[in-house]
């Protein structure tokens, strides 16, 4: 059975990279398939990890104005992993979170649910800027001799029940036990392996940038929900140019989104104040805009003969909590566990037993967390009057229940 082509080629982290037989072969090294094989060499195991992209391990590339939102569980993964001490940027604890619903333009309805430091024992996540976070990576992967590193590289995976060979594009072959999909929502290896795959498009795009502010953020994120969508503040780390930034992740049409990042620098820190409103002062965007069209979609199954996905090539779901990297994360967790654990026991690491645990394990949490986000979308994401109405009493209600505030807060951080 064929079930794979990447695109690229050459170099690995050892001499001889491709020669040797692995235990794993990661294709993706993503921040979901290269903690993957980070947490899988510190726990023993011989990982061959696969991308398009070269993978230098030094790269320190400018500030660009995207970030990661780490929830606490996710967090603890990466520190087992040895990644988050290589972080070369410091992190920004998110310690309070406001959410509110409103319009652009106009004050928020004054129903709203807070989340603040009383609600956990630890900051509900940490904001990484996105350059930290593959900079650490990559240190990481190169730092592990039981990892070999394949990028720029192209590669075919052949699969049967016996086992798994690999293929690069310069001839060398070598054999894996276990695949692991992870090259995102257009995974061709689960193309490959005929997985159906269901998508509910948005018709939204997603607009990402980053902006310092005249006042302090206090670690404090706001979500306010608008009739177009979701609008996010979320505090990032001081840098020496900005002493008080903050990423932005917000929501519009497809056409309205395009028109936005097009639009001249104060008109577009124009229309960031109408849907921030003034806690934070005057802002001003730095670095780039970015902008991602957005929908749902998920996988039919999480495996197939030798072969697993993880991240978006299971799972894709709107951002509108945050949580589309900390779900990959948490497949990461659950199948480093597995995999680690079998290797210990001397079992073989893609017996269909084992896969279809992992699938259990992790499907039925990703597709309720789906169904939440979808339906959030879709209650938030309108101007009608009633519904309004009906989600801001919801809001000031869970707002005035600790005890269900509490448990919100630890579904969300992983724990």
């Amino acid at each position: 059975m064929t079930a794979g082509t990447m695109s690229h080629p050459q170099t690995g982290s050892r001499t001889g990279a491709g020669h040797d037989d692995v235990d794993v072969c990661i294709v993706g090294a993503g921040p979901v398939g290269a903690t993957l094989a980070c947490r899988l060499a510190v726990g023993g195991l011989r990982v061959a990890i696969v991308d398009r992209a070269a993978l230098p391990p030094m790269e320190d590339p400018a500030f660009d104005g995207r970030a990661y939102a780490i929830a606490a569980g996710p967090r603890r993964l990466l520190e087992e992993a040895g990644v988050w001490p290589l972080l070369p940027l410091q992190a920004c604890p998110i310690e309070e979170i406001r959410v509110s619903d409103g319009r652009p333009g106009e004050a928020p309805s004054p129903l709203f649910l807070e989340f603040g430091r009383e609600d956990a024992a630890q900051p509900f996540g940490w904001m990484i800027e996105a350059r930290a976070l593959r900079v650490a990576l990559n240190r990481a992967l190169y730092a592990h001799d039981l990892v070999t590193v394949l990028a720029p590289e192209e590669v075919t995976v052949t699969r049967t029940a016996e086992g798994a060979r690999v293929r690069t594009r310069s001839g060398c072959t070598f054999g894996a036990r276990l695949v692991v999909a992870a090259e995102g929502r257009r995974s061709a290896l689960r193309d490959q392996a005929r997985i159906g795959i269901t998508r509910l498009p948005y018709h939204q795009s997603g607009i990402v940038c980053a902006v310092a502010h005249e006042h302090p953020h206090n670690n404090r994120a706001l979500e306010h929900f608008l009739p177009a969508g979701p609008f996010a503040q979320l505090p990032m780390a001081p840098t020496p140019e900005h002493p008080n930034l903050s990423a932005i992740v917000w929501s519009e049409s497809d056409a309205l989104a395009q028109r936005m990042v097009g639009l001249p620098h104060e008109a577009f820190a124009h229309e960031i104040q109408r849907r921030m409103g003034d806690w934070l002062g005057r802002v001003t965007p730095v670095g780039r805009r970015w902008v991602y069209p957005l929908s749902a979609q998920y996988a039919q199954r999480y495996f197939d003969t030798r072969m697993v996905l993880v991240g978006d090539a299971a799972h894709g779901i709107h951002p509108i909590a945050g949580q589309g990297l900390n779900l990959g994360f948490r497949d990461v967790a659950a199948l480093s566990d597995m995999l680690i654990a079998a290797h210990a026991r001397g079992e073989d690491l893609g017996a269909p037993a084992l896969l279809r645990r992992y699938q259990a394990r992790c499907r039925p949490a990703n597709m309720l967390m789906l169904a939440a986000t979808d339906m959030l979308e879709r209650l938030f994401g309108n101007d009608n009057p009633v519904l309004r109405r009906a989600r801001d009493l919801g809001l000031a209600g869970v707002h005035r229940m600790p005890a269900l505030r509490r448990a919100f807060v630890r579904h969300a951080m992983g724990l």
